[in-house]
Order: C-alpha cells, then structure tokens, then sequence
C-alpha cells in the first residue's frame, strides 16, 4: 500500500485492515476502474443510491468524489430535488445539508 493512507485505511483501517485494504483494492481499484462506465457516471450512480437509501455516513465522501469527476454542483442539486419524489423528501432534505456541507468545505 501507498504511503499516504487512503480514506478507507484512516477511517476503519486500525479495526478493520482487510475491509480497507478490500475497500482499496476491489471497490475503488477493480470496480471503480471499470471502463464500462465513466468515473463521472459511476459518481452520479453512487450518489443517487445513497440518498436514496438514507446512507448518510458516505454520502459526503461521495458528492466530493462526484465533484472531483467532473459532477457539477448544480447536477448533484437536481439529483437530490429529483429523487425527493422517488426516495422522499426527508432523504433530500439530509442529502441537501450534507451537500451544502461539502459545497462549503471545497473549492468546486
């Protein structure tokens, strides 16, 4: 592994090495890396399935993800306002504050 720790090592590495070390390699090196859909879709896909399913623990590390392929912040705004009627309005209304957490945290 890389020197730097990788977001997965400094969140659970020191308890769970081998679910990082997965996280690492498999998740974001083997699934992530497949050509069959841009990084930017796999963002937006990513982002979508968490509001939807209320997983607010990696939904920051996702919209900065998304931002970082190439997802505007307006794109990830209509993502939530569209699924507020598909997923509900509480799912939209968390990934809102998460968003505008993370649109006041970066440069993007």
């Amino acid at each position: 592994m890389s020197e730097t720790p990788s977001a997965a090592r400094k969140a659970f590495g020191d308890i769970a090495p081998a679910l990082a070390e997965y996280s690492d390699k498999v998740l974001f090196g083997d699934v992530w890396e497949r050509l069959e859909l841009s990084p930017r879709d796999r963002s937006l896909i990513t982002v979508s399935s968490l509001i939807s399913l209320y997983r607010t623990n990696e939904l920051g590390f996702h919209i900065r993800k998304a931002l970082e392929n190439g997802v505007t912040r307006e794109e990830i705004i209509e993502v939530i306002t569209h699924l507020a009627f598909y997923s509900g309005w509480p799912t939209a209304s968390t990934a809102l504050t998460i968003a505008r957490g993370v649109f006041d945290e970066t440069k993007f």
